[in-house]
């Protein structure tokens, strides 16, 4: 060694006899010789420099423990090399006289205060509030202790830089429910005394920012246990939040949102549904069904008992976009609509678009179903289970790598085909009548920015219903997500999806003519979506994505080899749909704030194939075909492209009143092909080409919001308008399935639909639920200068699901916090059919002459549900929670038509009438969940 006296300088050698010294510092100079710093201890880093010189630490053991450093540093002083050592860590340092130095965790000593400090207090006004700056060092008054029936504990965060000269900084972090590890959205951080906070996104993530400093949080749900937290902000950094549940809101609402958020969100016509208190609603044979609750809502309903499909504000059944973890399902029910596809015992999270449909979703005119599965538990084992008269359900969850990851395992299945072996009639015996469906899902925190999901659905149906025909269906999806958090203002995820949806129909009679038919749609879609967070007032979302669609029309084969039918294979088609989209939540103040976003669609029509090619302005038909022009794979047989605009705002009146506004503009390239007004899981989807133009819609929308007492009512009124283009519907007698001229059957014409909703909700207290009512009107109108193209004469008809009157009551009342009556009333206008107006006769055979499409209509519908629920004790330590559910469907025995139909027999035309349920049906169902 080399010393030196009077200056500063470092002398380097490199000495093999050292004994794995990291460092060595030279006595009475901050100029130290360092060799090289391996991984090792901190603590015993400074150790050894205590040892070889007269400097001495000071601080707490807990500060350092676990913490490793390492480095190769040569020619730096020791202050440099102290820098560098706690560079990641929370550790400040002071070198004081007498060589101490000492530590500090969060913040930093100092012996002078900054330039200018005492300025910030004159009440001298900077005339430019962009050069005004926070120096440290930041000061906190000590709280007194106080009697607080929520307990606030006190943390510090980040480290603090005396260089700072930030207004703000930004505390994130992760809310997680501490019973199964998972996410936990919507929870609300409020900055108290202010009207500062926000809200955690679908991953439980949030990014809150905040004055450096002394900052009191409240962290409150309405699933959740509140907490307070006394956060001394010294720099940006992290704090993850564990929530307990709140077991007393078990039996509070059905329906619910968090607090105010009715009120003070920006969005137009959006609904959360809580998965877990459907259980009290009496629903047909005891199951849980997501969308069944939906369609007691405002504005969403059905063509009617047991239809499989739901209709948003006038939309039709396939303007509706229903996605599991952002995969597509294109036929979410069972057994002809009479229950859900979806199992509810899996889902956590159930968001509704119905009026503003944020700018990152499209593809659809009406309406978003966005459904999340429930994370695994990674905590520990935990599951639930049901047992009804028609289904069983069973739920698995289990950690794999404790705290970390986990899977979860959900099935669920009908034992009809049992019940139908059973019954006294024969024809009913031969019958048929199953389904399953289940769903795994893979969740892992990857670390504190990072976290993947792994998605697997399936479904399947069979049924042959006193009939020579087997039909089947199959939905199926996979789905890969990766969260990632650039930094505490910028995250994004990357998402990987795929979808089918099929169906086949053996038929197996008394001649010849046995065949076998299917179709198939699958769909790929890889999406990437960023949200960056700049400031308090805006919020930006943007991203784009891209689905290829493959879709097999259908073909029929002989079914055995004494068959006579022809094959037949409609060509496949194919086709990209591809969109960028932008958005900006901006709160412009505390009583206005609106998110406008645009998104550009595009979609090409993709060989190879063939399309038929017609003279213009005529009708199609073989007498107007000019060509069949044959495409290669690939080439782009048709391209559309659409700007969609997305606003909506919304203006606080007073703090529990709001007005909200929005408009939005949609794009459909895909189009469902059905002439049935009853029940069928046969029908197709068809994707616009050069024939069939893309639909598209604009809605406008008008609501007040208001909630009364504390929030535990709430009430909303609301107005739409809609506008649609270009809506795909059929000519007379049209022949949808295997035909390769499909353009020649069908039509094109324009659609309005407006309405008010009215919805009041009590959300506490022992009698809870909700009142709501719909008046809505959906018309079609079919026209053209040729009269085969014309409906009506031209004019506007009212839809096949339009029903003007829609009143829904869905009630709790609990007697104790175990037991409890839960009832729901429903009635409708019946919807429009098509009847004959009159009679002709030809060769001894009476034949009917229909009116107008859609003039008369079926009878009103009305239905009373009852249900008695009975819940196991709560106590804490107990093996699992049950829950008894007895209930009667449809009480009052109403014979309500689904249809009505004429059909000739021996000469003579007959009318008939459908129903679904047309008697009281009694149902026990158990639930256990452990």
């Amino acid at each position: 060694f080399i010393e030196t006296t009077g200056f500063q300088r470092v002398v380097s050698i490199k000495n093999t006899l050292l004994h794995n010294s990291y460092l060595r510092v030279l006595p009475y100079l901050k100029s130290i010789i360092i060799f090289e710093c391996t991984p090792n201890r901190l603590i015993s880093v400074l150790d050894r420099i205590e040892r070889e010189t007269d400097y001495r630490f000071f601080y707490l053991e807990t500060w350092i423990e676990g913490i490793k450093v390492s480095g190769d540093f040569q020619d730096r002083n020791l202050d440099e090399v102290l820098t560098d050592l706690f560079d990641d860590t929370l550790l400040n340092f002071y070198m004081g006289t007498d060589r101490q130095i000492i530590l500090t965790q969060n913040n930093s000593i100092y012996d002078e205060l900054p330039q200018g400090f005492f300025k910030r207090n004159t009440g001298v006004v900077n005339a430019d509030p962009s050069e005004e700056t926070i120096k440290a060092p930041i000061f906190y008054k000590e709280a007194a202790v106080s009697e607080e029936i929520i307990p606030t504990r006190t943390v510090r965060i980040g480290k603090e830089d005396k260089d700072s000269n930030r207004r703000t900084l930004v505390l994130s972090g992760t809310i997680t429910n501490e019973t199964n590890g998972g996410a936990a959205p919507n929870v609300t951080l409020r900055l108290l005394g202010t009207n500062q906070g926000t809200q955690t996104n679908d991953q439980g993530q949030y990014q809150l920012e905040l004055p450096p400093g002394l900052n009191r949080i409240e962290v409150s749900s309405i699933n959740f246990q509140k907490k307070r937290y006394r956060v001394i902000l010294y720099n940006d950094g992290t704090l993850d939040i564990g929530l307990k549940e709140s077991v007393e809101d078990l039996q509070e609402v059905l329906i619910q949102t968090n607090r105010d958020l009715n009120v003070k969100n920006t969005n137009t016509g959006v609904t959360k549904i809580d998965v877990d208190e459907i259980k009290n609603i009496p629903l047909v044979l005891g199951e849980r069904d997501i969308f069944k609750v939906a369609a007691t809502l405002p504005g969403i309903s059905s063509a009617g008992e047991g239809a499989s499909g739901y209709n948003v504000r006038g939309g039709r059944t396939d303007q509706n976009l229903v996605r599991l973890d952002d995969a597509v399902i294109y036929n979410p029910s069972h057994f002809f609509g009479i229950f859900s596809a979806i199992n509810p015992f899996t889902t956590e999270d159930v968001t509704i678009y119905k009026g503003h449909v944020p700018a990152q979703l499209g593809g659809r005119l009406s309406s978003v179903f966005d459904m999340t599965t429930k994370d695994a538990n990674v905590q520990k084992v935990a599951g639930e289970a049901s047992i009804g008269p028609v289904t069983s359900s069973l739920v698995l969850e289990a950690p794999l790598a404790k705290g970390r990851s986990g899977i979860l395992i959900g099935g669920r299945a009908t034992y009809s085909d049992w019940i139908l072996r059973n019954l006294d009639e024969e024809e009913l015996r031969k019958s048929k009548a199953s389904f399953y469906d289940g769903v795994v899902k893979f969740n892992q925190k990857i670390n504190e920015s990072n976290d993947l999901r792994a998605t697997v659905h399936y479904s399947r149906d069979d049924f042959s219903i006193t009939s020579d025909s087997v039909f089947g269906y199959s939905n199926r999806l996979a789905a890969l997500k990766w969260n990632f958090k650039m930094n505490p203002k910028h995250e994004g995820s990357l998402s990987i999806t795929n979808s089918q949806y099929q169906f086949d129909i053996e038929f197996d009679g008394q001649t010849n003519t046995d065949f076998e038919l299917g179709y198939v749609i699958d769909e790929s879609e890889l999406r990437t979506q960023f949200q960056y967070r700049p400031n308090g007032k805006h919020t930006f979302t943007y991203g784009l994505s891209s689905k290829l669609y493959g879709v097999e029309p259908g073909e029929i084969r002989p079914g055995g080899d004494g068959s006579i039918i022809t094959p037949v294979t409609i060509d496949r088609e194919r086709g990209l749909e591809s969109a960028v989209f932008v958005s900006d939540l901006f709160q412009w103040s505390d009583k206005f704030s609106i998110e406008a976003g645009l998104r550009f669609s595009t979609f090409q029509a993709l060989g190879a194939g063939n399309q038929n090619i017609y003279q213009d302005g005529v009708p199609r038909s073989d007498a107007t075909l000019l060509e069949v022009r044959e495409f290669g794979p690939n080439e782009v047989i048709e391209s559309y492209a659409a700007p969609e605009v997305r606003v909506s705002g919304r203006y606080l009146i007073k703090p529990n009143l709001s007005l909200k506004g929005s408009f939005n503009s949609s794009y459909q390239y895909i189009h469902q092909l059905s002439t049935n007004t009853t029940v069928s899981p046969i029908d197709t989807w068809k994707l616009s080409d050069a024939n069939i133009r893309p639909q598209n819609a604009l809605q406008y929308a008008l609501g007040v919001f208001k909630n009364f007492e504390d929030n535990m009512y709430e009430l909303s009124i609301e107005g739409y308008y809609k506008k649609l283009n270009d809506l795909l519907d059929y000519k007379v007698g049209a022949q949808l399935l295997l035909n390769e001229k499909l353009e020649q059957e069908v039509l094109q014409g324009d659609g309005k639909a407006y309405g008010v909703e009215l919805l009041l909700k009590k959300t506490r207290g022992r009698w809870n639920g909700w009142v709501g009512y719909t008046y809505s009107r959906s018309f079609v109108r079919l026209d053209s200068e040729f009269a085969e193209e014309r409906v009506n004469d031209g004019d506007f008809f009212p839809s096949n699901f339009d029903k003007p009157h829609d009143f829904t009551v869905v009630s709790n009342f609990k007697l104790s916090k175990r037991y409890s009556f839960s009832a729901n009333f429903v009635y409708q206008t019946g919807r429009p059919v098509t009847i004959p107006v009159g009679n002709f006769v030809i060769n001894d055979t009476e034949f009917v002459l229909f009116g107008d499409r859609n003039q008369f209509r079926i009878p009103d519908f009305y239905r009373l549900d009852l249900s008695f629920n009975m819940e196991g004790n709560h106590k804490k330590k107990k093996l699992a929670h049950s829950f008894w559910n007895f209930s009667i469907y449809n009480v009052l025995g109403r014979n309500n038509p689904y249809s009505v139909f004429f059909v000739t027999e021996s000469g003579e035309v007959k009318a008939y009438q459908s129903s679904i349920f047309a008697v009281p049906i009694p149902t026990i169902s158990y639930n256990l969940k452990f």
